[in-house]
């Protein structure tokens, strides 16, 4: 059986050699690349089964790196920044990146982290059920496509998970912590809030009015459901 690749972009060569290290120990194939310029190069010759890209690259900035590959790609990427801002964890998971670490940072959390997001990314969790309607939207679990009045939707994998999971317990209010482990396997690490994000960025997309959702519903002091109606 090969092992899944994963490839990490970051200038700092100490932040190379400990994520490279923690990933081999993982049992992960792993390559390594300075800039966006090795990166592409790195890609060429072998596609990533998941990224790990730093936000502050020397050619160019990381967040159009994700930006540039969610248009072609639904390859889970992770991104990597000193800056602990919360608009900067907004921006990076609105251009389409699956999760955010801030440094300084646990290896090993990080490796828990991969796992998650490739085990999401693998579909571990699929069920029979190929297409489900729910009102106007439309999931088709074989070709992970997602539909609105006929509209394709461009979803990031843990906007397409997420939704998914809720269209299957159509009315079924979810804490956040339920729905995030569900999501992750019960590896989840971090803030809860971040689904919070997500769940701001997905309302933009299928939400006629964000502001007075009529299909991802708030539970006040809870968590969310999907509208059944």
């Amino acid at each position: 059986m090969s092992k899944e690749h994963v490839l990490v972009i970051d200038d700092e060569e100490s932040i190379l050699d400990i994520v490279t290290y923690a990933l081999n120990e993982a049992g992960f194939d792993v390559a390594a690349a300075h800039n966006i310029q090795e990166a592409e190069e790195q890609i060429e010759r072998k596609t990533p089964d998941l990224m790990i890209v730093d936000v502050m690259l020397p050619d160019e900035s990381g967040l159009e790196f994700c930006r540039r590959i969610r248009a072609e790609s639904h390859v889970p990427i992770i991104m990597l920044s000193a800056k602990a801002e919360e608009v900067d964890k907004i921006l990076g998971l609105e251009l389409g990146a699956d999760d955010y670490v801030t440094k300084p940072f646990s290896p090993r959390e990080l490796v828990s982290r991969v796992k998650a997001q490739l085990r999401r990314a693998a579909g571990h969790d699929a069920q029979t059920s190929r297409i489900i309607t729910v009102k106007d939207l439309v999931i088709n679990t074989d070709s992970h496509e997602v539909t609105l009045k006929g509209s394709s939707l461009r979803l990031t994998d843990f906007e397409y998970q997420f939704l998914l999971f809720l269209a299957r317990n159509p009315g079924k209010a979810f804490s956040r912590i339920a729905i995030l482990d569900h999501i992750w396997g019960g590896d989840f690490v971090g803030d809860e809030r971040t689904l919070d994000v997500h769940i701001h960025n997905l309302r933009k997309k299928i939400e006629e009015n964000p502001e007075e959702p009529q299909y991802l519903l708030t539970v006040r002091n809870y968590g969310y459901r999907l509208s059944e109606d």
